[in-house]
């Protein structure tokens, strides 16, 4: 569930990445590395956890699955607070500090 959680948001970031030139000056392409490397992350512990305990992976229970979800909603809202962190220390649209024309 936290694979697909995350892969849901690395694909619809990337989505919005390549449509809008407007979200790229906004840094959204460090979204979506941070998405697509939690899904990698995700993906190489599925497959260890197949290797170590074979086809219980695929059949968990339903604790597991709302733990997993949990874990998974938790990870994309990490990688959303990182981003607006990143959004408003390096103000790209001059919002918070505005570019003065005091220099003329």
């Amino acid at each position: 569930m936290t694979l697909l959680i995350c892969l849901i948001g690395a694909i619809l970031s990337t989505i919005v990445w390549y449509l809008s030139a407007h979200a790229r000056r906004l840094y959204i392409g460090k979204l979506v590395l941070m998405f697509w490397g939690a899904s990698l992350m995700w993906m190489v512990d599925l497959f260890y956890e197949y290797l170590e305990v074979k086809s219980k992976v695929f059949t968990p229970s339903s604790a597991v699955m709302i733990n997993d979800a949990f874990l998974g909603v938790s990870v994309v809202v990490l990688a959303l607070v990182i981003w607006l962190v990143m959004i408003l220390v390096k103000d790209p649209l001059h919002v918070i500090h505005p570019i003065s024309n005091q220099g003329r």
